[in-house]
């Protein structure tokens, strides 16, 4: 079995499912790293799309289903995607899982070699259903470490389709282990057992305001939040994965999709990494891990919904109205900050007290 532990991908991640009001599905995640790969942007992949599942190979796949999400192209059948949505409702995407993830060398008799990073891309492409992404998985490719651009990265995957399941894949030495109908909350190692395992330490966490405390007369709270008090505040994956998951628990959903898909970028933000709190080691310049970029999908209306770090304003791309085109298309992320100027202003409402 190939492992994979390079220290320089060690990025960190955090993927999220919820609902609306009105029974639509999303599924969103942040991505945290230092950079990203130049080329990298939202792309829309057609139906019919020949791709690579795993470079040097010699297998040739046609893409099913057209996709959309944030991803780059590494030249005319190598086009990888972090995450995305299909014109048939299953999303998902691509976390680390460093010191973990462990892949075959060579695949099995009969099945697809696959390269993790093509992952998310070939089922995407392949696959209506959670049902059907677990079935390719399990039976009709292998996970192979061979390197891509010089590296073997670590990875583990979740999806979502349009029933609302969340599948999580992680490989480990017996092969690919899935977690059906999972809680909807993943970030990176250790696997998902163990943070499911873990939450058992937060069992005492409500959302209730607590009492104040009966210590003779002591003082009574003079601030509210303390429901959520013994909620871990760091950006290690098993407190990222706990916050997320009280949120998820807790949190109020919007009632369509489109408060739905705000409300979720909020909560998407209680686990993104801050510029300037998560140092990587080294010489020189100092370089930060950080929420690179936020995306939610919604596998109803197939638009990708994002973020960036330092622009907030959220942007979307809808794969039904990228259909007809037949040939890949690429929307900037966009970096730069984007402010909507106020002006002029309506008189004042004077309230009758």
């Amino acid at each position: 079995m190939n492992e994979t532990s390079n220290a320089a991908l060690a990025a960190g991640c955090s993927a999220l499912a919820w609902d609306t009001g009105d029974s639509r599905h999303l599924w969103g995640r942040n991505l945290d790293f230092h950079a990203l790969a130049d080329g990298t942007a939202v792309t829309y992949l057609p139906r019919g799309t020949a791709y690579a599942s795993c470079a040097g190979s010699g297998d040739s796949c046609r893409s099913r289903y057209a996709a959309l999400g944030v991803g780059l192209l590494l030249g005319p059948d190598m086009p990888l995607l972090y995450e995305g949505v299909n014109e048939r409702g299953l999303m998902g995407g691509q976390l680390y899982y460093r010191g973990f993830a462990r892949y075959r060398d060579d695949a099995r008799p009969g099945t697809l070699p696959l390269q993790p990073p093509m992952a998310v891309y070939h089922l995407l492409a392949q696959c209506a259903t959670v049902a059907e992404a677990a079935q390719a998985l399990c039976r009709e490719a292998t996970l192979v470490g061979r390197p891509l651009l010089g590296e073997v990265p670590p990875l583990h995957w979740c999806f979502r389709d349009r029933t609302g399941e969340t599948l999580v894949a992680e490989p480990d030495e017996a092969g690919i282990r899935l977690h059906r109908a999972s809680l909807g909350v993943m970030t990176n190692s250790p696997g998902y057992d163990w943070h499911r395992l873990n939450l058992l330490n937060y069992a005492a966490v409500r959302d209730a305001e607590r009492p104040g405390p009966d210590l003779a007369g002591g003082p009574a709270p003079c601030f509210t939040g303390s429901g959520a008090q013994g909620l871990p505040g760091d950006w290690s994956s098993p407190s990222r994965f706990v916050r997320l998951a009280f949120l998820r628990r807790y949190a109020v959903p919007g009632r369509d999709e489109e408060t739905g898909v705000a409300r979720m970028f909020r909560l998407l933000q209680n686990a993104a990494f801050p510029l300037g709190m998560v140092r990587l080691d080294g010489g020189g310049t100092p370089a930060y891990d950080h929420t690179l970029y936020t995306a939610v999908l919604c596998a109803e209306s197939g638009r990708c919904y994002w973020t960036t770090y330092d622009n907030q304003q959220i942007a979307y791309a809808e794969l039904p109205q990228l259909l007809e085109r037949d040939a890949p298309v690429q929307f900037p992320l966009g970096g730069r900050p984007a402010f909507v100027r106020r002006t002029g202003g309506v008189p004042p409402r004077w309230v009758t007290p």
